[in-house]
């Protein structure tokens, strides 16, 4: 049921997203060049890997992520407008609407049996942790929301942080860690 209503809900707003994805495609390509996508392997359901698709946001070269974000880059992030590719990585069925969010291949080794069991579920554009701090929670409480969410997941708790995803992203709630562009690495060895 729930990959039914990922497709369900990705049909009925394409009128919406397509032409907002290729105008911010257009509006990336022009502030950045070439590629207008970031496309990287994640771990998906069951740990899986598969190619996320999201839109550039960074410039190419040295420095901390805060010096290669783009005035555009900061744009898409704060409305959180970089994560639209990624409905075709839901269409492909690599992804859900809600799911914990696909983090790094190499974080794979770091995480405890319990963080582990985040990628019992199809990762999401949203979920649990986002909704309750997004990147200004710690490692701890973005993987206990994450399994919390595996525990529970129901059509009713989707439709809730679907609600207050959109509400998170009105009001800009979350989007870094303090001092980062995003969250710092996950370094592994934390208590669960």
């Amino acid at each position: 049921m729930k990959r039914l209503f990922d497709i369900l809900m990705i049909v009925l707003t394409a009128p919406v997203w397509i032409p907002l994805l290729l105008i911010l495609g257009g509006g990336v390509r022009l502030g950045m060049g070439r590629p207008v996508f970031f496309v990287q392997e994640r771990p998906g359901l069951n740990g899986r890997p598969f190619r996320l698709i999201k839109f550039r946001t960074m410039r190419d070269g040295l420095g901390s992520d805060a010096e290669r974000l783009t005035r555009m880059g900061r744009f898409l992030r704060a409305a959180s407008l970089d994560e639209l590719p990624e409905l075709l990585n839901v269409l492909k069925g690599e992804m859900s609407l809600v799911g914990p969010r696909p983090l790094l291949m190499r974080y794979l080794p770091r995480y405890t049996p319990e963080q582990m069991r985040r990628h019992e579920a199809r990762p999401g554009i949203t979920g649990w942790a986002q909704v309750n701090g997004r990147n200004a929670i710690t490692w701890e409480q973005k993987f206990e929301y994450d399994v919390w969410y595996v525990d529970n997941r129901s059509f009713w708790l989707d439709m809730k942080i679907l609600c207050l995803t959109a509400w998170r992203v009105l009001t800009r709630q979350g989007i870094s860690a303090e001092g980062e562009a995003t969250m710092g690495e996950f370094r592994g060895g934390e208590k669960f």
